[in-house]
């Protein structure tokens, strides 16, 4: 009997047939995954060689075609994102890495690779999430710590960038960015001390590292430590002689010392080197004004007026520049566009009033005082011109309200006390008059105009024993004039002392030859002393002098 053979089928040894889509036995690779893999081998070999050409566009197209049909090698991603990333398109470069951890998540490079990308997008919260990914994926990837402590401090938050920096330096401990990186982080939350530690230490590595110079400018700036920020502010501007850092810092102790001319050349070329920037022309304003240079001072805010039109501040100084320049107009226009563009900047109510008052608009003037707000540092002066404008046009009683509104707030105000008295008096209010001039002589003994009111309510109350008191004070005050002379004549005259009265008379024709008045009442007091003939000599010169004097020949002299 013949013995037939049986034919091989697909079983298995056993003869089972495989069953569809169970496991490949360990270490065997599909067919068709072998000849992707080579496929991708032939891509990538051709993607190398147009990169080592400098083909990094045809390279890239070539690895994107490949991706788009359908090969899904990991390494593909790897290289396509490396090229996007030299062609600097970082957004592109992001994708491809998001792609291949998608595909490969336990990638070695890609999560790295996709914080230094994000990073260059400024996406730091996305960079961060990478770097993270980064060093759980590989934790021996120590550059990822710097990419993660950067990206935190990028997030504005330094407190925890502080850790991944510090193990970071662990293993660098020279790395002059790891070492940056830690300073900024400490600068920003609050350890100045350490702070400038650090950045000493990146400054001993490499003297000529303009960062560290700025921030330790900076962080001096803050403190008020004069002494090294200009050290500092020194060091980088012979490093970068146009560092906008150090020419403000410089320019700012000179402000601080008092030194306008330094100021103004500082601000002058940073001006230069930024005229679009409004804060150069401004302070350059400032520095001239503050030297009394008006003109250039106006020149420099216009400039900065036309950068920043909407600044009622630079408007404010134009105003007062000009003002001092005696060009009320042009002071003006600067003033009420000031007051268009805020409507209640004391200081602006104040100047304007002030040139209007000028201009001769007292009432709009009048006005604006009042609309200074009670806790403005110009308060005080504007009630007082208030007071003063109110006195002038014969309100009386409110004017006096007005200074004593000053003197509720400064009790040891002369000129506010005196200025009251005046305005008790002429509102017929002797006794609040008499109180606010003996207040004003309490404060400034020497006040002539005080006692002169005082003086005055004497009289009018022909209190003739003060008022001869006063005016004897006056005199030795110091006080000259006709009329002080003449009011003594009267005072005496009143009193009887006829020889007195004439020395008194004689005096205030000495200082004014056409008085009158004087000349008559002292035709008065000689006829009292039995010197007819020269009485009527010099009611002669009276009547002549002034004829309307005619009818108080036959009457006795008056004030």
């Amino acid at each position: 009997m013949e013995l037939m053979t049986v034919a091989k089928t697909a079983a298995g040894a056993d003869g089972v047939p495989p069953v569809p889509g169970a496991p490949l036995p360990p270490g065997v690779t599909p067919i068709t995954e072998l000849k992707q893999q080579k496929r991708s081998s032939r891509t990538l070999s051709k993607a190398v060689s147009l990169h080592l050409e400098g083909k990094l566009e045809s390279a890239a197209r070539l690895l994107n075609k490949a991706i788009e049909s359908g090969e899904r090698e990991s390494g593909l991603y790897s290289a396509l994102g490396h090229i996007q990333y030299e062609m600097h398109d970082y957004e592109a470069a992001a994708a491809t890495y998001v792609q291949l951890v998608g595909l490969d998540p336990g990638h070695r490079t890609a999560y790295f690779n996709l914080g230094v990308c994000q990073g260059n997008l400024k996406n730091w919260m996305l960079a961060a999430e990478a770097f993270r990914n980064a060093i759980e994926a590989d934790g021996t990837r120590s550059d990822a710590l710097l990419g993660l402590g950067i990206s935190l401090i990028h997030c504005e938050d330094p407190a925890e960038a502080i850790e991944p920096l510090e193990k970071y330096l662990t293993l660098f401990p020279e790395n002059q960015q790891a070492l940056f990186a830690k300073a900024v982080a400490l600068q920003q939350t609050g350890k100045a001390a350490s702070a400038v530690e650090f950045y000493r230490k990146v400054l001993s590595r490499n003297p000529r590292c303009e960062e560290a110079l700025s921030n330790l400018v900076a962080m001096f700036l803050d403190t008020k430590d004069g002494e090294s920020v200009r050290r500092y502010a020194e060091m980088l501007a012979e490093l970068q002689p146009e560092s906008a850092v150090a020419l403000e810092a410089l320019a700012t102790l000179a402000f601080n010392e008092g030194d306008y001319l330094t100021a103004a050349r500082h601000c002058r070329n940073l001006a230069e080197l930024a005229p679009e920037r409004f804060e150069n022309w401004f302070n350059l304003g400032v520095a001239y004004h503050k030297m009394g240079n008006y003109q250039k001072a106006a020149q420099a805010y216009e400039q900065a007026a036309g950068l920043s039109p909407k600044s009622p501040q630079v408007y404010l100084n134009l105003g007062v520049t000009q003002q001092e320049l005696s060009d009320l107009a042009a002071a003006r226009t600067a003033y009420e566009k000031a007051l268009e563009l805020d409507a209640n900047q004391p200081d602006v109510l104040w100047n304007l009033a002030l040139v209007l008052e000028q201009q001769g608009e007292r009432n709009w003037a009048e006005k604006l005082y009042a609309r200074v707000p009670e806790g403005a540092p110009e308060w005080c002066d504007a009630t007082f011109r208030l007071g003063y404008l109110r006195l002038m046009r014969g309100d009386y009683g409110p004017s006096a309200e007005a200074f004593q509104s000053c003197l509720a707030r400064r009790s040891d105000w002369p000129e506010a006390y005196l200025n009251a008295g005046i305005a008790y008096a002429r509102a017929g209010d002797g006794d609040q008059a008499r109180r606010c001039f003996q207040e004003t002589l309490a404060i400034r003994p020497d006040s002539s105009d005080a006692v002169r009111g005082l003086a005055a309510l004497a009289l009018e109350q022909e209190n003739y024993e003060e008022a001869y008191d006063l005016h004897q004070r006056l005199i030795e005050l110091g006080e000259r004039g006709p009329e002080l002379y003449y009011n003594a004549g009267l005072i005496c005259q009143k009193r009887g002392q006829s020889s007195d009265a004439v020395g008194y008379y004689q005096q205030a024709l000495n200082e004014d030859p056409q008085f009158a008045e004087a000349m008559l009442n002292l035709g008065h007091a000689l006829m009292a002393m039995g010197q007819e003939e020269e009485a009527r000599s010099y009611w002669r010169k009276a009547i002549r002098e002034k004829p309307e004097l005619a009818q108080m020949y036959f009457e006795p002299p008056m004030g």
